[in-house]
């Protein structure tokens, strides 16, 4: 084989690897931020720590009609979870900006600890819930949703 076709060879087996498909697999993981007065709120971090099977809860819709998932919610509902301790974002004094940068600090050992087990980040999603502006019970709620390669 002479040096022009170990080139051709060498860029079709480098474009064949660039063109397989990878595939991964994700894990999800949410921060609820309680914004209630006075301290009084709830805030945490949430993540799965086992798998379920989404099929078992899912209703298939036709034109000819459906085929209805059997299980209850308290059925589908896991019992095992991980729930880290957040702090709210105000307390009796109003704002504590501390609060905020001990939560940030606390998602970043957890995004840290997650990328030394291969995974990266893909998507965040953040939302605010209130029921208007004179609601003073809202949260801020974000999804972490991260990505490995499945060997």
């Amino acid at each position: 084989m002479n040096s022009f076709q170990t080139k051709i060879l060498m860029i079709a087996l480098l474009m064949g690897s660039m063109m397989h498909a990878q595939q991964y697999e994700y894990k999800i993981f949410s921060v609820i931020e309680s914004v209630v007065p006075n301290g009084l709120g709830r805030s945490r971090m949430i993540a799965e720590t086992q798998a379920v099977d989404y099929r078992s809860a899912t209703t298939i819709r036709t034109e000819e009609g459906k085929i209805k998932s059997d299980k209850k919610r308290k059925d589908i509902r896991t019992k095992s979870f991980e729930e880290t301790k957040l702090l709210n974002f105000y307390n009796v004094g109003g704002i504590r900006f501390n609060n905020i940068a001990t939560n940030d600090a606390m998602v970043t050992a957890k995004l840290n600890e997650l990328s030394a087990q291969g995974w990266e980040l893909a998507f965040v999603n953040g939302g605010v819930e209130s029921s208007g502006d004179k609601d003073n019970n809202g949260i801020y709620a974000t999804r972490y949703i991260l990505r490995r390669v499945v060997q």
